[in-house]
């Protein structure tokens, strides 16, 4: 998969992302710690070729894999991969914001209950990618 220019994934794909806050459905703050926000902390990386890498705050691997973004922007859907290239997991999450200077996307943690939800924010970082 290759980017498109000016699309949703080009944006993306154009910084590194490292997870700055998280919020409740009712807009009130969330400790990165919280159970519900934990899981989703960390750098990211979503390279152009439609792969991903993603680090937890210590720099300590946390998955990688392909990613993609639809041209109309409304969701972010990642295939995390196991080091022999297998699927592990793959998770679909609504966009909630992204441009320039905000990443954020929704998680639910009762699937079947939209009422209850964290917004996981990230905002681009300068942080090298760990080898």
């Amino acid at each position: 998969m290759a980017v498109p220019p000016g699309s949703p994934a080009a944006l993306l794909a154009a910084t590194a992302w490292e997870t700055t806050s998280a919020t409740d459905a009712h807009g009130a703050q969330v400790p990165l710690t919280d159970d519900n926000a934990k899981n989703y902390v960390g750098f990211a990386y979503f390279k152009p070729d439609g792969t991903f890498t993603m680090y937890n705050l210590d720099d300590t691997p946390k998955m990688h894999g392909d990613w993609s973004v639809p041209a109309d922007g409304k969701t972010r859907t990642i295939v995390a991969k196991d080091d022999a290239g297998q699927e592990k997991f793959r998770r679909v999450t609504d966009i909630i914001t992204l441009n320039d200077k905000e990443f954020t996307y929704r998680v639910y943690p009762d699937a079947n209950d939209k009422t209850v939800y964290f917004d996981i924010i990230h905002t681009p970082t300068t942080h090298p990618e760990p080898k």
